[in-house]
């Protein structure tokens, strides 16, 4: 245990990083971010910028981040689209399923080898839409009635938008829910795998792998359970005053991305 208790972030071989609140905010990078990203280029480090947001794929991302001031590859990224594909071809390979979501989701369950239909499916996988169709989720509901199994991206309530909160994956699996007595597998964070399937992806161990988050609820308990070092970083959701609500702690607290460059 003292290997892992006294992991620095010098000591870490791959890095793990959440987007929104740590790389950007409000569609802008975060200072330092840009300096992280090439530092970790510049050494060779693996790294993966995850996202429970499944509505983009990791090409539609990359070209956001550019847009934002950071060049991230889109091998680079990891969603919670591209998890839960992973996981359902491990569970059913060539399995059938009727998807609530936009391209991010039915991009990655097509490339997984999944029939995305509304007759006879094996799963209802609910992800992230801007355009929740009332239609959709009513035959989402009777196909889980008629024993389709139910898969959600996310547990995200509420989404931002420049209006204000609007309703996210989380909130429509509880109506799902309250429809069918059905409670839904959510692949994306906090669930560890999120985590399990992105150091898959670069070929990271645990012990020498850490993650950036700004939300203690979500990417810290989840480092956490999944055995990573975990930074959180104040330039998101959490802020200092909150974090002693928690019975756990994060393995090192940051005021931003930028206060870990000279560490690495």
């Amino acid at each position: 245990m003292s290997k892992v208790q006294n992991r620095r972030p010098a000591d870490i071989e791959c890095w793990l990083t959440d987007m929104d609140g740590v790389l950007v905010h409000e569609n802008k990078a975060v200072p330092g971010a840009a300096e992280l990203i090439q530092r970790w280029v510049d050494t060779s480090k693996r790294f993966l910028v995850l996202t429970n947001n499944s509505i983009f794929t990791p090409r539609d991302l990359a070209a956001r981040l550019k847009a934002s001031g950071l060049d991230v590859p889109e091998e680079n990224l990891w969603t919670s689209a591209l998890a839960t594909a992973q996981f359902l071809k491990s569970q059913l390979p060539h399995g059938r399923a009727f998807v609530i979501g936009e391209a991010g989701l039915t991009t990655a369950l097509h490339e997984a080898g999944f029939i995305l239909t509304d007759q006879n499916p094996d799963y209802v996988v609910l992800g992230e839409t801007r355009t929740y169709s009332f239609e959709a989720i009513t035959q989402a509901i009777r196909l889980i009635g008629d024993g389709a199994r139910f898969i959600a991206t996310n547990p995200d309530a509420t989404g931002p938008s420049k209006e204000g909160p609007m309703p996210a994956t989380g909130a429509v699996a509880a109506l799902i829910t309250k429809a069918t007595g059905r409670e839904p597998y959510v692949v994306g964070k906090p669930n560890p795998m999120m985590f399990r399937s992105a150091m898959n992806r670069i070929q990271a161990h645990s012990e020498t792998t850490a993650m950036i988050g700004d939300r203690m609820d979500t990417d810290i308990i989840a480092g956490m359970e999944a055995g990573l070092h975990t930074v959180l970083v104040f330039t998101g959701i959490t802020q200092p005053e909150d974090v002693d609500a928690y019975p756990f702690r994060p393995d090192q607290a940051l005021a931003s991305v930028a206060d870990l460059i000279h560490e690495i």
